[in-house]
């Protein structure tokens, strides 16, 4: 879990540190009598109007499965309402709940960061990519090699990998174009991988993690289900990935019960 945290820090310090680092430094979360004030000074027609926008924000966002943070809602949607945001967010988070069948997760509590995920995949925790297309698939692949390695894997291992699937990361793929691309950027600003530079190596290398989306959305008990599959092998027979797939599986389905 340290060594999680410490790369998480690393991971913020790179190609995302420059999107987190924008947080607006100076939205503080209202307080209750702050947010009683406001709506005392607001029309329920108008309160509906900007949870509305709000809900229409994520939902553009969500089409790419790009992470949403508070600081851009309050900045291009809720704007001069920020003094109802709580009420705003508890409004939006039942509608995705009662309309559309989405729950809104708090992924990063320090950033602010959201995502949305299927309520009816995660009843019985979260639900596994499966995959119903080439780069869910793909990343499927990515994300047992992972797992399956520790947590932990260098880069070159995950392309010897692909190659082996008939996937070079140096050609240009039929179904996903720019291989690289799509692994260390798509996947990265999805938050389904992380991708670290190792300290002290040249010429300069990375090592890739799971990314905090995988950690609410992907089920690693399926994962080591689908190993067994592959294999022919009972899925205790990988001892420490069995006890840490069922071992988070409380953890996953509290931490996905967490709203802001």
């Amino acid at each position: 879990m340290t060594q999680r945290k410490r790369l998480s820090t690393a991971r913020q310090q790179g190609t995302l540190g420059t999107q987190e680092e924008d947080d607006d430094p100076t939205f503080t979360q209202p307080s209750t009598s702050q947010v009683q004030k406001g709506l005392e000074k607001l029309t329920p027609a108008q309160v509906d109007q900007k949870t509305a926008e709000v809900v229409q924000y994520f939902l553009v966002k969500d089409q790419k499965k790009l992470p949403i943070r508070r600081a851009d809602i309050v900045k291009h949607v809720v704007k001069e309402y920020r003094n109802i945001y709580p009420e705003i967010m508890k409004r939006v988070t039942r509608t995705f709940d009662q309309v559309f069948g989405l729950k809104l997760v708090e992924i990063d509590t320090k950033n602010h960061v959201y995502i949305l995920i299927n309520k009816l995949e995660t009843v019985e925790g979260p639900s596994s990519i499966t995959p119903t297309n080439p780069k869910m698939g793909l990343l499927f692949v990515i994300l047992s090699v992972i797992f399956m390695k520790g947590g932990v894997v260098r880069e070159t291992l995950i392309w010897n990998t692909l190659k082996k699937l008939r996937v070079d990361p140096g050609e240009k793929h039929e179904d996903f174009g720019d291989v690289k691309k799509l692994v260390t950027d798509e996947f990265v600003r999805q938050r389904y991988l992380e991708f670290v530079r190792i300290p002290h190596t040249e010429p300069v290398e990375h090592e890739f993690h799971w990314g905090q989306r995988a950690d609410v959305e992907v089920s690693k008990a399926k994962i080591l289900e689908f190993m067994g599959q592959l294999h022919e092998q009972d899925p205790q027979s990988w001892s420490q990935q069995y006890r840490e797939a069922h071992s988070t599986t409380d953890s996953s389905q509290a931490s996905t019960s967490s709203q802001r």
